[in-house]
């Protein structure tokens, strides 16, 4: 069975579980199992089902478009990096045992997923209609708010970058095939395992502040407590993996605060908690939104729009990873359909070291994948080895559909940081138009958010407060 079926698995296997020992100290919160049918129904608990299928579709479609646009994208790496140095590096080699990898491993995928959904219920599941509500959306706009700056202002995972540094995650025999195809290891800002919790945290804060109670005495703190602690663990993990640099985990915070206020303004429109949906609708205020927020989007694309024509001009010379001696490292091919090619370009930059290289299917590549660390010894014997001369460029073709492939790239020099360009042609000649319309939902919330706390200090009114506009004079 495949890493997301066990995990799945365990995770149904352990809601109820958690559902009933976070409500322990509140029993009559729980929803009796003869009445979860009728409370499905009544809350329209559904359409959060449904949310969670259109996520998954949005994530595919997103991580399709990915690598095909970095041709002209680019990615900005070179300057993380030149801000944070190694310190992730140092981490890693500080704290590197083979078992604390292995339970990250799984506390990576795991309790990810089990945040994902399993809070969903457990909100579902104690009567929190609300919270309910608002944690779905969580996991879908959050991710859409994300868009954006995966496809334009990508960075590569910290070990395609610094020489020296594992990706634990991803050379490990059980999960390399599952990453390579559900999660490609193409891009780092920003961190979702940090953006999506601490959404649910924010949630939970907003929540409490909204019922005019401190964190102490709310009957879920304990839960609360547990996302939290689970948050600060991932937010080692990352760093320690091999996926993410350090300054991902500030961006992520800032897209899960701007996701969490968008939810908490928009949720109780959605309820009806203060009438239609289109109540206090007024043509000035269509015209007021229409103007700030159109402003604000068209900033956000003037910039998005210089960020790739700089990176499109400074293509040449972009370096997609570096190899320290001895390192080895991976290249992503999609899955491509029937009759469709990439051709990958592969340039080695430096001027006197050769690198060595096979192709191969994902799921062949696991023997080399040995609890975090790829063994080139055993990728060599897998495929045929090619070499890439000192300043010399290779293009190879990839026509195999339906299945992942991967570039393994070693440096078998033993002095020196060898850096290579990958470019992968998918022959997508809309990939540009596609991720400019993944990106506006991103904007307009973005937009959104600032508009309304504008008009709710102008207004003398809480920032944080949830009630539409049109109750504000009410409330005076």
């Amino acid at each position: 069975m495949s890493p997301w079926t066990v995990m799945m698995s365990i995770v149904l296997i352990l809601t109820p579980v958690i559902c009933w020992g976070f409500t322990l100290n509140a029993p009559e919160n729980r929803t009796p199992l003869r009445k979860i049918v009728d409370v499905i129904h009544k809350q329209r608990y559904y359409l959060h089902a449904l949310g969670y299928l259109i996520i998954i579709e949005w994530k595919g479609i997103t991580d399709d478009l990915n690598e095909p646009i970095k041709a002209i994208t680019g990615h900005w790496t070179s300057n993380i990096h030149s801000f944070e140095g190694e310190i992730v590096l140092f981490i890693q080699d500080t704290f590197a045992n083979p078992t604390f990898t292995a339970f990250l491993n799984f506390h990576y995928l795991f309790i990810y997923l089990f945040l994902i959904y399993v809070t969903t219920v457990f909100y579902a599941y104690t009567g929190e209609r609300d919270l309910c509500d608002k944690v779905t959306m969580n996991y879908l706009l959050i991710y859409a708010l994300a868009v954006p700056y995966y496809l334009f202002f990508n960075v590569e995972v910290t070990s395609s970058w610094i020489a020296g540094m594992d990706s634990l995650l991803y050379h490990d025999s059980m999960y390399s095939s599952f990453y390579i195809a559900n999660d490609p290891l193409d891009n780092a800002v920003p961190s979702l395992h940090i953006a999506i919790p601490f959404g649910i945290i924010a949630l939970n804060w907003l929540h409490v502040r909204q019922l005019g109670i401190k964190m102490k005495d709310w009957v879920h703190r304990r839960y609360h407590i547990f996302v939290v602690l689970n948050t600060l663990l991932f937010a080692f993990t990352i760093l320690y993996l091999g996926i993410h640099w350090i300054t991902d985990i500030p961006l992520g915070l800032l897209i899960g605060g701007m996701g969490a206020l968008f939810i908490h303004y928009l949720q109780p429109r959605l309820r009806n908690d203060y009438g239609g949906w289109f109540k206090g609708v007024t043509k000035q205020k269509v015209k007021g939104h229409l103007l700030f927020e159109g402003i604000v989007v068209l900033v956000m694309v003037a910039l998005i729009s210089s960020a790739v024509i700089y990176q499109s001009n400074n293509i040449d010379d972009r370096v997609s990873l570096r190899l320290g001696p001895g390192d080895s490292n991976i290249e992503i091919i999609q899955s491509i359909d029937y009759e469709d090619q990439v051709n990958s370009t592969i340039t080695n930059f430096d001027l006197t070291q050769e690198i060595e290289f096979i192709t191969i299917i994902a799921q062949y590549s696991e023997p080399a994948m040995q609890s975090g660390y790829l063994n080139w010894s055993i990728a060599s014997t897998l495929a045929p080895v090619q070499t890439i001369g000192p300043g010399q460029e290779v293009t190879v073709s990839f026509d195999q559909p339906k299945v992942y492939q991967i570039i393994i790239l070693h440096n078998p020099g033993d002095s020196g940081v060898v850096e290579l360009k990958v470019i992968n042609d998918y022959g997508y000649d809309n990939a540009m138009l596609k991720a400019a319309i993944m990106s506006l939902p991103s904007l307009w919330i973005t937009a959104f958010v600032i508009y309304r706390v504008i008009r709710a200090k102008s207004e003398g009114i809480h920032w944080l407060d949830a009630s539409p506009s049109h109750t504000w004079k009410e409330e005076e």
